[in-house]
């Protein structure tokens, strides 16, 4: 039988998780990387099921990650994996049991010290720990969102929407015809940059180091980008310098309603310390970055893979707003959240312990055939497109989903006004991450 892992011994592997585990961050990527390197294209149905690892980033770099999902949904939904890349942690992998997991709070904890919302996650004793209101438990992580919520409430989101669709028609008007360029870069970074200056009031000329700084925080461990986590963390430190200055010149302003404002004029979260402040940010661009730009540019390209449905919305155009949570569902931009037990709970008849950390695959759940009807199916005129997973449930659901939801509709609306079909030309560069499941080239050419 062929191994899933092509390089190191198993004492090699379990070495290297130990110290993982203790925090032990001089570990160099690299070096992970070499350890725990993967055939991407292995069958997971000529692995042993122990040997399955769904976590490690080449499945999702090389979009080979769907049959490893389906044959733990097939064969064992709550599932242990004890050497993962990662450490040990139980995959959930179908809807009902994510549902379940997300909705109890009191049983699977979001807290940093315990480990926080991602596989691999830093705990609170490291130095390069970044406290934030999704990694809190309630009563603080409720109070926290809730100084932010009101950004995203249906009439500021009304008010919003001429603006979004101005920006989305000059992006569209300035694009090349007939010549192939980056749609992440050109259509999905821009809007998404522009949409973040806005929510936090900083000069639209500083919008592309929002994205710069987005980018960092996913690309700490993939050692094409960095070669250590310090290399790293000093541009993340250039977001702290810029945005600790925005936080102390608001307290001296009026409050105005922007997110940094909302921040600096809140009894929850005006006295942050400097990594908390960071951590918190952090959470507002990645959450206002990732969803909405991996969203238009997954789009594009699941149009392309699945032409009869680009052809069924050339043909009705009224059905964007169905087309928008069934693009959600179908990329699944946050890829997983993770929690930690509480105490000894069972789930799908295993027994889950206290301390365990437990990873609760979205992208798997949007795939559950036994809820979601020909799940893996591409259908832009589903009869219940928003019966999915990509946005959390819980205490933790995503606070701007309908946000995210609104850019993504105006962005089609303006696009089909303007072009016969966007045409996806070279093939398209994935993110080498199980966290975000993202695209960062996307070649396209415009038809008339």
């Amino acid at each position: 039988m062929s191994q899933q892992y092509v390089s190191s011994s198993d004492a090699e592997r379990k070495d290297l998780i130990s110290k993982m585990r203790a925090g032990d961050r001089s570990i160099s990527n690299k070096k992970i990387a070499e350890i725990f390197a993967i055939d991407p294209f292995m069958d997971a149905y000529d692995l042993e099921l122990d040997e399955l690892d769904p976590s490690h980033p080449a499945l999702f770099a090389n979009d080979t990650l769907w049959p490893h999902f389906e044959r733990l949904r097939n064969d064992d939904p709550v599932h242990f994996h004890e050497n993962s890349m990662m450490g040990p942690y139980w995959s959930v992998s179908k809807y009902q049991d994510i549902m379940y997991v997300d909705s109890h709070h009191e049983l699977f904890s979001s807290q940093q010290q315990k480990g926080g919302i991602a596989l691999g996650g830093i705990r609170q004793d490291d130095q390069y720990a970044l406290p934030m209101f999704i990694q809190e438990d309630p009563p603080k992580h409720d109070a926290q969102r809730k100084v932010v919520t009101p950004m995203f409430i249906p009439r500021q989101l009304a008010d919003l929407e001429p603006l979004i669709r101005s920006r989305a028609g000059e992006i569209l008007d300035n694009l090349p015809r007939n010549e192939e360029f980056n749609w992440v870069k050109k259509v999905s970074v821009e809007l998404t940059a522009q949409m973040l200056a806005t929510l936090f009031d900083v000069p639209q000329e500083d919008r592309l180091k929002l994205i710069e700084w987005s980018d960092t925080i996913q690309n700490l461990a993939d050692p094409e980008f960095f070669e250590s986590v310090d290399e790293g963390f000093q541009t993340l430190f250039e977001c702290l310098a810029y945005f600790q200055a925005l936080y102390e010149q608001r307290k001296k302003e009026p409050p105005k309603f922007d997110l940094i404002s909302m921040l600096a004029h809140d009894e929850s979260t005006n006295n942050m310390e400097p990594m908390e402040l960071l951590g918190n940010v952090m959470l507002l661009i990645v959450g206002g970055n990732d969803t909405t730009r991996n969203s238009i540019s997954g789009g594009v390209l699941a149009l392309n893979q699945n032409p009869e449905e680009y052809q069924k919305l050339l043909q009705n155009p009224a059905l964007v707003p169905k087309m928008v949570p069934e693009i959600i569902r179908w990329q699944t931009p946050v890829a997983h959240m993770a929690r930690t037990a509480t105490q000894d709970v069972e789930l799908g008849g295993k027994l889950i312990k206290k301390d365990d950390r437990v990873c609760m695959w979205y992208i798997s759940g949007n795939r559950d055939e036994d809820i979601i009807d020909n799940a893996s199916e591409f259908i832009i005129d589903r009869h219940n497109p928003r019966q999915h997973t990509a946005f959390g449930y819980g205490v933790h659901r995503c606070v701007g989903n309908r946000l995210a939801e609104m850019q993504l509709r105006v962005i089609w609306e303006e696009i089909l006004k303007r072009f016969g079909k966007i045409e996806v030309t070279s093939e398209p560069i994935l993110l080498a991450s199980n966290f975000i499941h993202g695209i960062r080239d996307l070649p396209v050419t415009l038809r008339d």
